[in-house]
């Protein structure tokens, strides 16, 4: 059973940057698990991506639905790239570049938003 628990504004937003970091957390392990082949990183896969889900029902519960997932997707796509970037060597592109500066414009715009 879930907790009827509601966090407060800006438990919700410290909520919201934890979920952040598991989610990345759980994509990370997704490349590291070679396909899925790996047993390690799969249980890590599974861990993150309750936990992340499971905290962001509280989440939902304080801040808009859409600004709680433009947030999470948002700011977890633009790490995750950074983290392709850096630690995997993925290529980096002017297009990819130009692509998470617009992703990192929506994600504003709809915060904004929400606050009007």
């Amino acid at each position: 059973m879930i907790p009827n628990f509601i966090p407060s504004v800006s438990q919700a937003w410290w909520l919201l940057a934890a979920v952040i970091v598991l989610e990345i957390a759980g994509t990370v392990c997704l490349r590291l698990s070679k396909g899925l082949t790996r047993w390690q990183p799969l249980l890590l896969i599974v861990v993150f991506y309750v936990l992340s889900f499971g905290i962001n029902s509280f989440v939902v519960r304080t801040l808009g639905l859409s600004v709680v997932y433009a947030v999470w997707s948002g700011v977890g796509t633009v790490a995750t790239a950074a983290i392709g970037f850096w630690w995997f060597k993925e290529p980096v592109t002017a297009l990819k570049l130009a692509s998470i500066g617009l992703i990192v414009v929506g994600v504003v715009g709809l915060h904004a938003g929400a606050r009007s």
